[in-house]
């Protein structure tokens, strides 16, 4: 299993971004996927998941700002983030579920106040 992501930089409080995860080998649309941040000095976080019928789910901190969102066909993952905060910092991890979970290399994301 391998993952390839995009998407991060920096950019401004209030601002957009969109990271994307593209799976290859075993991952196929039956697999749960999501995000994980881990801020500095902190422990890797949960922030959004869609399960493998599309059912999305946000942690209470991320609602209304994050959209998580996947391409089957692609094997790809999304996560749309607005109105971005400094606190939003960190590196973002996807993952995908099989009997394991599989992990990205990340992508780090720095908002500027």
């Amino acid at each position: 299993v391998q993952f390839v992501e995009s998407g991060g930089g920096l950019v401004q409080a209030g601002g957009s971004l969109r990271l994307a995860c593209a799976a290859s080998g075993s991952i196929r649309s039956t697999n749960p996927m999501g995000w994980y941040r881990q801020a500095p000095g902190k422990q890797r976080e949960w922030v959004a998941g869609v399960s493998s019928g599309g059912t999305t789910y946000y942690a209470d901190s991320r609602k209304g700002r994050f959209t998580i969102s996947r391409d089957n066909a692609k094997n790809t993952v999304y996560l749309q983030m607005n109105s971005l905060t400094p606190e939003d910092t960190g590196v973002y991890y996807c993952y995908a579920d099989q009997s394991t979970r599989y992990w990205g290399q990340g992508t780090q994301v720095t908002v500027s106040s």
